[in-house]
């Protein structure tokens, strides 16, 4: 059992930068996969990044790449996404999520959600 908590979450211009933690529980964190997904209003959740249990490797939507960066401390069992050179059109809620299996943009292959924190970027 992983229990997940986002935080991080705010209000920034466009331009700015934001850095998103999951801090997770149980000790088995460091055998999960773990992602960040998003879900702006009225659109579905989408995939945002990725990275093994072992942070070892990496995985970003095209709308992340170059400007999101995914890690995971696994002695501090927390995951984090930096987010710089954000737009408005990444205002959503982002959520972290945890796999037993491998990392993939597939939803429905994460087994934990975190109750996700609100980013929205101004313009």
């Amino acid at each position: 059992q992983v229990q997940l908590v986002e935080s991080g979450g705010g209000l920034v211009q466009a331009g700015g930068s934001l850095s998103l933690s999951c801090a997770a529980s149980g000790r088995t964190f460091s055998s999960y996969a773990m992602a960040w997904f998003r879900q702006a209003p009225g659109k579905e959740r989408e995939f945002v990044a990725a990275i093994s249990w072992s942070g070892g490797s990496t995985y970003y939507a095209d709308s992340a790449l170059g400007r999101f960066t995914i890690s995971r401390d696994n002695a501090k069992l927390t995951g984090n996404l930096q987010m710089n050179s954000l737009k408005p059109e990444d205002t959503a809620v982002y959520y972290c999520a945890a796999s037993s299996r491998r990392y993939s943009a597939d939803s429905g292959e994460y087994d934990y959600w975190g109750q996700g924190t609100q980013v929205t970027v101004s313009s």
